[in-house]
């Protein structure tokens, strides 16, 4: 029979379904208020953290569903209700803060077995799921000002350490002027800072009895600088918002100069404001191996050393005498040792650090050297209910390692685990401090119940939507109707799974992306349904209407369906968040459209008509 699939494409069909239906069913399950609890500065999580944090809760009076460990090391408690969740909290903010931070975040309730298999539900965004919308601007004139200003101190002290005598060095808006007294002098100045400043563009210009020097950026350097601080207020904003207890924060590029940060779950503004406005540095420090780290432990601190801790929170003890700090560092990045072939962080400074780290490593070779980040920021702790702001320094020793031979305004770090580590050390090391200031242009809080307002209203939209289609679909087409009706739930099923095996998130213009395929979806079945109404009028066969229904409309479905496609890339690529989401819901349910539309659809026709003879159809 013309119209019958083989066994094992049907199969294959199903098989797809079936695994369609499996990973969408995490949606299906309800959602519990819970807290995502990670240790605070080197604490690990272990079965007594389990047991610190339960007793904690259950003196405060605060029911627990359960607490389960999850990977990365970490905790989930889970509540009954949110109110219980927001109690949980706060016990961690009085009690615990020292050791253990938490996160609020919804956490799926589901059977076993479906953990087992590593299976979650799609996430939901800001719009659906409420929290914190914040566009911030970078100023990334400042940034160039700023390098313009480390680039004055650097020719100064060039001029000095070459021991030419200059009149004034002065930054003039977009340049550095050079102010020299002869003409000698100003080309034997000239050459120098063209031998060590090679990124600056010079020119030479006479005024009177003076000669100049003007030192400009050029455009390619301003662009990279431009960057640099774009990328790393990125980095920094991430590493001061985990610090706030969110989970899944997202913090992305916006346009050319400006960062979009986005907390799900979290309602306290002013919070957020104050992590944006922390201040953080870097210090490179001696380590004193001289003295015992056991005295100092038990309170017995040598004259002229500092205790401190290493992340995973072994104390160590450094000298007090500050090398160099993290604004002295211009540059940073992640590459290997080309004698040993492990993994090291370059490190770029200014002139006066490079000075100093070259007459301090000169006298230490062979000894560790240690990098401390410091980080001012405002905390807010609840106390019998209020919230109170407190300021908090951390320090801690993010990195150790030998001093191998002296070095100066370039030098690497060794004695990294992995390339990630190194990775992860020169985002830190570029990441002390804010590259340019920021300015906070838009701020919106949308409220848990308005997230559920949307999703309630957003799956009326779909429901009404899909109700109309089959209502339609079902009189107009008779059996064939039926047939597009199934097709187009699996669809629906189908899109639910992709997106949550890709951990896709779903916002409102998402939603809105759905609702269009649903009306989509159902025009290829259309297309075909109505190929088979002009066979048929035509004197064909039942089956033979069938068969070229499907294989004539083949071609205007797929090329209508590609055109779509590349209109959900191009709104993918040069879209922003909302754009993105809807593009990325109608990217996937043409996709799967296609599949139900034209595979689906197909296997339930032939297995309806394609096993029998018949003389009319019900179309």
């Amino acid at each position: 029979m013309i119209n019958q699939y083989p066994l094992w494409k049907n199969l294959a069909i199903l098989s797809v379904i079936l695994v369609g239906l499996v990973l969408a069913l995490p949606n299906l399950f309800a959602q519990d208020p819970s807290i995502q609890v990670t240790g605070e500065r080197g604490v690990i999580i272990s079965e007594r953290s389990i047991a610190e944090i339960q007793a904690a809760l259950e003196n405060a009076e605060v029911p627990v569903k359960n607490i389960q460990s999850l990977p990365n090391d970490q905790l989930l408690v889970r509540f009954t209700s949110s109110g219980d969740q927001l109690r949980g909290q706060e016990v961690l903010q009085t009690t615990l803060a020292e050791r253990y931070r938490g996160a609020l975040t919804l956490a799926p309730d589901l059977p076993g077995w479906l953990r087992a298999l590593g299976l979650q539900p799609m996430f939901l965004g800001l719009d659906l799921r409420g929290g914190i919308h914040v566009l911030i601007d970078v100023d990334m004139e400042a940034a160039v000002e700023q390098a313009l200003e480390r680039y004055v101190g650097e020719i100064r002290s060039e001029l000095r350490k070459r021991k030419i005598r200059y009149l004034t060095v002065l930054r003039e808006h977009e340049r550095i002027e050079v102010r020299l007294g002869d003409e000698v002098v100003r080309d034997e100045a000239l050459r120098a800072l063209r031998r060590e400043l090679g990124d600056l563009t010079l020119s030479t210009r006479e005024s009177g009895t003076n000669w100049y020097i003007d030192a400009v950026l050029p455009p390619a350097r301003q662009d990279e600088i431009k960057r640099f601080a774009l990328q790393q207020n990125i980095t920094t904003l991430r590493n001061r918002v985990n610090a706030l207890g969110v989970a899944e924060p997202s913090i992305q590029r916006q346009g050319e100069r400006r960062i979009v940060v986005q907390l799900p779950g979290a309602q306290d503004p002013s919070r957020l404001k104050d992590l944006l406005g922390a201040t953080a540095t870097l210090e490179y420090r001696l380590v004193d191996g001289d003295n015992s780290v056991e005295d100092a432990v038990n309170g017995r601190v040598p004259v002229g050393s500092a205790l401190y801790r290493e992340r995973d929170g072994r104390p160590i003890l450094l000298r007090r005498r500050v090398i160099v700090t993290g604004d002295q560092i211009t540059d940073a990045s992640a590459g290997f040792d080309q004698q040993s072939g492990s993994p090291a962080v370059f490190v770029n400074l200014d002139g006066s650090g490079a000075r100093q780290m070259r007459s301090v490593t000169t006298e230490n070779v062979g000894k560790p050297m240690a990098v401390v980040y410091i980080e001012n920021r405002t905390i807010t702790r609840m106390v019998d209910g209020e919230p109170v702001r407190e300021r908090e320094r951390i320090e801690e020793v993010i990195s150790v390692a030998n001093i191998i031979e002296p070095f100066g305004r370039r030098f690497q770090t060794t004695g990294l685990r992995s390339s990630e580590e190194a990775h992860n050390l020169a985002l830190l090391l570029r990441a002390g401090a804010l590259a340019a200031p920021i300015e906070i242009v838009e701020e919106r809080t949308i409220g848990p119940s308005l997230g559920q307002d949307n999703i309630n209203q957003g799956v009326l939209s779909v429901v009404i939507g899909l109700a109309l289609v089959v209502v339609f679909m079902a009189l107009y087409y008779r059996i064939f109707g039926l047939v597009a009706n199934l097709v187009l739930v699996v669809n629906l099923v189908m899109i639910v799974a992709v997106l949550s095996l890709l951990q896709a998130t779903l916002t409102l213009p998402g939603i809105a992306g759905i609702v269009l395929t649903v009306g989509m979806a159902v025009d290829a079945n259309v297309l075909i349904f109505e190929r088979i109404r002009e066979e048929i009028r035509n004197g064909s066969s039942p089956q033979a209407s069938i068969y070229a229904g499907y294989d004539k409309a083949f071609s205007t479905i797929i090329d209508a369906n590609i055109t779509t496609l590349i209109a959900a890339v191009v709104l993918f690529s040069f879209g922003t968040g909302p754009i993105k989401g809807f593009a990325v819901t109608l990217f996937i349910g043409i996709l799967t459209s296609m599949f139900t539309a034209i595979l689906g659809s197909r296997a339930l026709v032939n297995l309806i008509y394609g096993r029998r003879r018949v003389k009319a159809l019900a179309i």
